[in-house]
Order: C-alpha cells, then structure tokens, then sequence
C-alpha cells in the first residue's frame, strides 16, 4: 500500500533536525539527505554551516522513522536489499512539501543535498513528472512542490545501476552543484562523468568539483572500510567551501 505524501511526511516529521536562526521570518531552506550509513555528524557540521550564513537547515532521517539503527541501515541499505534511490525519493518529496508548510521557510527557495545515497534519491526524484500515483512511491506525488526547488547540491552521489539518471532524463532544471571523486568506487568517475555530461547537454544548469578523493571522503569516522573510503581533510574543506558559494549564488540569486 502506498503512502500518501502527507503520511510520508507525519512519519519523517519527528526525525528532522532544525538549523538556523531562532525566529519564525520567512527564509530560503536546504534539505539535507544523508547517505546510506544514515545521519553522520558531517551532515549536521554541514547544516550549522548552512545556519551560520542566515538560512535554514533541515537534516531528514530516512531511516528512524522506518525502525532501522546504523546497523539494519548498513545490511539493508548499503547493500542494495532495500530503499532504493526511487522508492526515497518520496521521502524527498513529502519533506519538501511539509516544510514548505511552516511559516519560517520560504517555500519559494529551496536547495536540496544529498550524499551518496541521499543524492541518489534526490536525482531520481528530478527525472519523474509526478503525475501520476505511484511515482515516488507515493499515492498523491504532485510536481507543485518542486516548483521551489532553486538548486540541487550533489556529494560523491551514487549513479550506478538502478539509478534512473542512467536511461531517464530530468523532469525539473535547478541550478546543479556536482562533487564528484575521482577514485570513488561506487560510482566509477568516468560513468559520473558521462552522466553529468548528458544532463548539461539536455539544458540541467550543471557545474562541476572534481576532487582527488574517495567516496565517503568527508565523513572523519573510524567507521571507513580502509582506502576504499578515506577521510581527506583538504576534499573536504573545499566541499564546505563549494557547498557555502552554492547557497549564496542560488539563494542571492533567487
């Protein structure tokens, strides 16, 4: 049975960590997604920095409200055995259609973030007309929420197999921030890419970082799995640095 995107959203409502200034005036959002490990301190240090520059920040758990700890996250989702990137687009959608309902955000200025996993949703949430019930998962999807949607800003985001940025382009055109690493081995640079290539070809406004990284290089955590996926300070200071002239440029801009 398929959630509602009101439903979606009651159940990820609890698990959403605010940032930004103490008041209720009306100002432009980032909605963070984290990658398939779950919220990591990086994702909150990321969305301080978004509350340090005036605006409002939103870190949505995909995984609390569905009963998972770090571990169930790991075995189910890392390993590709549950919530692909379609099935949480949803979770994209339904959050921003109910912040857009509190009176501090500025439904009309949004950018969504996303990390590996987290990007991966959010990238084939931009490729559905949201028409029709049952995209996204969701029983009563609609596009009117995207139209808010300014910007998209991409960590290391997972486009291999089943992504369907792969064989489907995007519905929506937001201003687009890629960083990608060059010796990720989740998603092969080269097929990023190719696929960030093609969407700046079909008319996504796309600027790239490439970084001399692996996935997962900026989460500082003991929980990395050797060189495979290895902290690097510097990646990760001009991550901040990209991520912080984004928010300007989109938001200035809007």
């Amino acid at each position: 049975m398929l959630d509602t995107i009101q439903h979606r959203f009651s159940l990820l409502e609890p698990y959403i960590t605010a940032y930004g200034p103490s008041d209720t005036v009306s100002r432009p959002a980032v909605l963070l997604f984290h990658a398939c490990n779950g919220v990591r301190h990086h994702i909150h240090d990321y969305a301080r920095q978004v509350a340090t520059l005036g605006y409002r920040a939103y870190v949505i758990d995909s995984f609390l409200p569905r009963g998972w700890d770090h571990t169930a996250a790991m075995s189910l989702v890392c390993s590709g055995l549950a919530l692909h990137g379609y099935e949480r687009s949803g979770d994209v959608l339904a959050a921003i259609w109910g912040l857009a309902q509190r009176p501090e955000v500025d439904a009309s200025t949004l950018i969504l973030a996303g990390w590996s996993h987290g990007g991966w949703s959010i990238m084939d949430l931009m490729t559905q007309k949201l028409t029709r019930p049952g995209e996204a998962r969701l029983e009563n999807g609609s596009p009117e929420p995207m139209k808010g949607v300014k910007g998209v800003f991409l960590v290391y985001p997972y486009i291999n197999f089943p992504a369907r940025s792969n064989t489907h382009g995007w519905e929506y055109r937001p201003k687009t921030q890629a960083v990608l690493a060059r010796q990720d081995f989740l998603t092969a640079h080269s097929h990023a890419d190719h696929i960030f290539n093609h969407l700046k070809s079909e008319g996504v406004p796309v600027e790239r970082l490439d970084l001399e990284a692996t996935h997962c290089f900026d989460e500082d955590s003991a929980l990395h799995f050797g060189p495979l996926m290895a902290y690097d300070k510097a990646s990760h200071k001009k991550t901040e640095m990209a991520f912080e002239a984004f928010i300007l440029d989109v938001f200035r801009g809007a």
